[in-house]
């Protein structure tokens, strides 16, 4: 029987998605320690694409060498890593090569940042352009052959929420996407692999199919929020993110590891931020608490909260804050360091240091009708789930 995972997404407070650039080791192990201290086990932390490989043929040095030394002190810190690779789509903005995008003036739905700039494109077809999966597939090579046997390696990811960044074309492209990252990733590392799915990969057709992208992982994730979730009963509801971990282990027959959620914390005297509902300090713990004890009575393998800490206000004029302040706000300690009363939920919890149970062996819905009978299938699925869950 394996432990019930409590983990972190993990950014710098002081330079939030320019981690890589504004390297700073010390404020990293310092983080990691006290991460530890909250008795949480995993840091997913993520490999800015732009930043690790600078042309589709060639690696950055001094960046492989930035990881090696994040990974060396999650080592020392006692804590593992699911590295993220692929950054890829992060808080509402695609932060990318420039030798990714399509040559075409293309607007996506979310912003292209490119060399430090915003562009008029979009990402190129990663999932079956040959020449940007021998990209891809130099990239996972190079980093994982870097960490085999490495003490401190959980898992790797496949991306953070990738189809925010271009939907595949079908389904098999996916899926052949994902077989052979995972098949690279497990021969050169000699470690398990999984892949970002979120919400809306659920509730619209994103030409993902859980059965056939998750075949090859060693597990399945899934992230969600209530506030981003349009069948949600309100801001509070912590049914949200048990049901969509339900939906995935229905849907990939694999167990899963829920690996976001969370939700933004309001600003002083607001109950809502950049258009999304949000919570004040003491529900964020309450919602948290109540979260945890739903995905642990429904087998998830653990869950993972967003994120380690609101970030400096110096940041807030910098993509992604600009457009989306509320992205400032998810932290488990504020953004001068001090903890937030979230932080003594998870360490609460992490003290029971509980067993992973049994999911449920009946699957909630069949993936075939639910993604046939969409929009509509996703709130009669989750009204019937709140019917059996109060």
């Amino acid at each position: 029987m394996s432990r019930f995972l409590l983990g972190i997404n993990y950014w710098p407070r002081a330079s939030a998605m320019y981690m890589w650039q504004r390297f700073d080791i010390d404020e990293i192990g310092e983080d990691f320690a006290r991460i530890k201290e909250l008795g949480l086990d995993v840091v997913r932390f993520f490999l800015m694409w732009e930043a690790f490989q600078p042309a589709p043929n060639a690696m950055n040095a001094e960046t492989l060498r930035r990881f090696d030394a994040v990974m060396g002190r999650i080592a020392d810190a006692g804590l593992r890593a699911m590295p993220t690779l692929f950054c890829g789509h992060m808080s509402g903005v695609n932060w990318l090569p420039a030798w990714t995008l399509e040559r075409e003036t293309v607007e996506g739905r979310f912003r292209t940042i490119s060399d430090g700039a915003v562009v008029d494109r979009s990402i190129g077809d990663f999932y079956a352009d040959p020449q940007l999966v021998e990209a891809q597939l130099l990239f996972a090579r190079r980093v994982g052959e870097r960490l085999r046997g490495h003490p401190a390696l959980f898992a790797w990811d496949l991306g953070n929420e990738f189809s925010n960044l271009r939907l595949p074309r079908t389904p098999s492209d996916a899926a052949e996407w994902s077989a052979r990252l995972t098949d690279a990733l497990i021969e050169v590392s000699g470690a398990g692999v999984s892949g970002g799915m979120h919400g809306e990969d659920f509730d619209k057709d994103r030409r993902l199919r859980p059965s056939s992208i998750a075949q090859p992982w060693i597990f399945a994730t899934m992230h969600g929020y209530s506030v981003y979730s349009a069948f949600a009963r309100d801001r509070l509801d912590s049914n949200v993110v048990p049901f969509l971990c339900q939906l995935q282990q229905s849907f990939s027959g694999k167990p899963v590891l829920f690996s976001e959620f969370g939700n933004p914390q309001c600003p002083p005297g607001r109950n809502e931020v950049d258009g999304f509902a949000c919570l004040d300090e003491a529900e964020m713990a309450q919602y948290a608490s109540d979260v945890l004890e739903r995905l642990h009575a429904g087998g998830a393998l653990g869950a993972f909260w967003w994120c380690w800490s609101d970030y400096d206000p110096a940041l807030a004029n910098s993509p992604p804050f600009d457009r989306a302040p509320h992205e400032l706000r998810f932290g488990v300690v504020r953004s001068d360091g001090t903890l937030k009363p979230v932080a003594a939920t998870l360490r609460q919890f992490a003290r029971k240091a509980r067993d992973v149970v049994t999911p449920p062996p009946a699957p909630i819905a069949d993936e075939a009708d639910h993604y046939a009978g969409l929009p509509e299938s996703i709130g009669a699925e989750y009204r019937a789930y709140c019917d059996t869950h109060a």
